[in-house]
């Protein structure tokens, strides 16, 4: 199973404005700048360190990359980030890669405030996901969004992921440990691809062009 990951990264997707690629250690400049500059727009959903834990500190981001790298090469990461027209605007990562019987994974995501609400978000998870399904072969993605997470949950609906229920306490997030709902997908329920349900969903609600 490695070499399907072989095969499947370092990779670059686009669609449209919106491209992913590898996150790289000269990323810190332009990565530190958006992130600093959204820290309140993304506070309430980032994950946080509990009191006592041994990571006791938030890496910096060179750590951060070279821990990203590190995973990818092991075949456990996909570490993404965003860009549109160009500038980076957020990270997709895909997550707890795991082979033989369960074969699936989990993304995360967060996005520039200045860009939200143009399509941005739903086309990279899109692109992130048939990566997955079809290049990789995963037969399962979920992603796990707090319940407040209004912005993040319309991603997912825009997608069609199923809400399959509540993890309590699922993650430390601002603070403390919080809440979080499930959405997933099997490959067999978008044998056409994310890509394409998401292109259908814009053009019907005519989006297309944005």
């Amino acid at each position: 199973m490695g070499q399907l990951l072989i095969r499947g990264w370092p990779v670059e997707l686009a669609e449209g404005r919106v491209a992913l690629r590898p996150i790289r250690g000269r990323d810190a400049d332009v990565w530190q700048e958006v992130h600093t500059r959204n820290r309140d727009w993304l506070r309430r959903w980032e994950a946080t360190v509990p009191p006592g834990s041994p990571a006791a500190r938030r890496p910096t981001f060179r750590q951060m990359a070279r821990y990203l790298r590190a995973e990818a090469a092991a075949g456990r990461m996909l570490p993404f980030v965003v860009l549109y027209d160009g500038h980076l605007v957020g990270q997709v990562t895909v997550a707890g890669i795991t082979w033989g019987s369960m074969s699936s994974a989990h993304i995360g995501y967060w996005v520039d405030e200045s860009v939200a609400g143009r399509g941005v978000m739903p086309t990279a998870v899109a692109l992130a996901a048939d990566h997955c399904f079809f290049r990789i072969g995963l037969h399962r993605i979920e992603v796990c969004i707090r319940p407040e997470n209004m912005p993040s949950r319309r991603v997912v609906a825009k997608l069609g992921f199923r809400e399959e229920g509540m993890r309590p306490r699922y993650l430390h997030i601002d603070g403390d440990w919080r809440d979080h709902l499930v959405y997933a997908l099997n490959a067999e329920e978008v044998p056409e691809g994310l890509l394409a349900r998401w292109r259908g969903y814009r053009e019907s609600h005519g989006l297309l062009g944005g």
